[in-house]
């Protein structure tokens, strides 16, 4: 949960008493027509706008499927096909040190597996492609989560920046942080995974100029072998992380008939905290005319946040009022992507499998990107993972009452 009441402060600076200053350019952004028909030069697979149009993805996931299959036979595999298992991590700021945590002590159990896909919005981003790449990433997860500090995030421009700038706090050391990790060889690590075993990293950014969300196949941009891959998908996991208000925007580059044009790409948060694939995806897969064949599978939702009431005693004054309102909503849209999620699973029968920051949690947090709060925060969920964490099988409120009488269950609201 973003704890960011002075971004309010800033909001209401511009809007109710400096409207009409001047801003950082830009160039013109993609006309509204046009939006859907926008493309990354040279890497036309980059991204889907899955909210619209979800025959792109259709493909991808059926080619996907197709690669896995063909890596399969080469390796001699026979018998069923292996289960199949999909991570989502959600945003959540610096509690991102949960989920980090959370797969480092999953690994040390030994039972962590490999995951088909994996899906990451805002600090979730960072954590999904070191995710993906498995346990060997867990060092640099782990140095992450628990060696850096505010000052390996953002730079603070002021008040003022509300005004003359597009962010209260310029973010070029977090896109340092990334570039740090994110190199040419990690690069290729996820273009082979993507392209011998059909494994997909998926990203979520919110398009700002559009309000919609992006799903990014990051696989097609590291395999896609432009000179600007890299660059790409570094801004990408910036823009997913980039609050709206308190870092500037990421402006990335897109063409529509060769005519050069810029996007706006913000926090991804801002369309869903957490994500998996589009509803429904399996019977448009089938309608398709191919076979979806039966195989276990599961979905594991990393939720970094409490899902727990957060009481405070709030004054009487407007901008607290408004960031516990916002506070309240950001926790009221990750509750909802969780329910989301569940009746995705329940339809294309996933088993549902939920972590989150349990109520015991309860270290001091100072401020955003605290230390010793991201370290505390680490060790919790590393102890969980280690210990084998019971996960949750239905999001929050709901129970499921076992029939004597049948092997079948049924959900209930409490």
């Amino acid at each position: 949960m973003y704890r960011k009441t002075w971004i309010i402060t800033a909001l209401l600076t511009v809007f109710l008493f400096f409207q009409g200053c001047a801003t950082p350019s830009r160039l013109a952004a993609v006309p509204a027509q046009d939006t859907t028909r926008a493309e990354i030069p040279g890497i036309p697979n980059a991204r889907y706008w899955v909210q619209t149009d979800i025959e792109p993805f259709i493909r991808d996931a059926i080619a996907s499927v197709q690669r896995e299959q063909a890596y399969l036979a080469r390796t001699g595999h026979q018998g069923p096909l292996p289960p199949i298992n999909f991570l989502a991590v959600s945003g959540g700021g610096d509690d991102g040190a949960f989920g980090a945590g959370l797969l480092v002590g999953w690994s040390a159990t030994g039972t962590r597996p490999e995951f088909k896909g994996v899906t990451g919005v805002s600090t979730g981003a960072l954590i999904a492609p070191f995710a993906f790449l498995g346990p060997e990433e867990d060092d640099a997860l782990r140095e992450v989560y628990t060696t850096i500090g505010p000052q390996n995030i953002l730079k603070p421009r002021g008040l003022l920046a509300a005004i003359t700038s597009d962010g209260l706090a310029d973010n070029s050391p977090l896109f340092e942080l990334i570039s740090r990790y994110i190199n040419a060889e990690f690069l290729a690590r996820i273009a082979r995974e993507y392209q011998e075993k059909g494994r997909l990293l998926l990203i979520g950014t919110t398009n700002l100029d559009a309000r919609r969300g992006i799903v990014w196949n990051m696989g097609a941009i590291a395999a896609s072998g432009t000179p600007e891959a890299l660059d790409l998908f570094r801004k990408i996991l910036l823009a997913s992380a980039a609050i709206p208000a308190a870092f500037p925007p990421v402006m990335i580059d897109v063409e529509v008939n060769g005519q050069t044009y810029q996007e706006m790409h913000v926090d991804g948060g801002a369309q869903a905290q957490v994500f998996l694939y589009p509803p429904r995806l399996f019977d448009l897969v089938r309608q398709q005319g191919v076979k979806v064949a039966p195989r276990e599978r599961s979905v594991y939702i990393i939720r970094n946040a409490r899902l727990d009431p957060d009481w405070a005693a709030v004054e009487r004054s407007t901008l607290t009022i408004a960031g516990r309102a916002i506070s309240s909503l950001i926790q009221s849209q990750g509750l909802g992507d969780l329910y989301r999620i569940y009746a995705t699973a329940q339809q294309d029968g996933l088993d549902y499998n939920l972590a989150y920051i349990g109520a015991d949690f309860n270290a001091e947090h100072k401020e955003d990107f605290d230390a010793t709060y991201m370290r505390a925060l680490f060790d919790y969920g590393y102890q969980l993972g280690r210990k084998g964490y019971p996960w949750q099988k239905t999001p929050p409120g709901m129970k499921v009452d076992k029939n004597p009488d049948s092997s079948q269950s049924t959900k209930k609201p409490n």
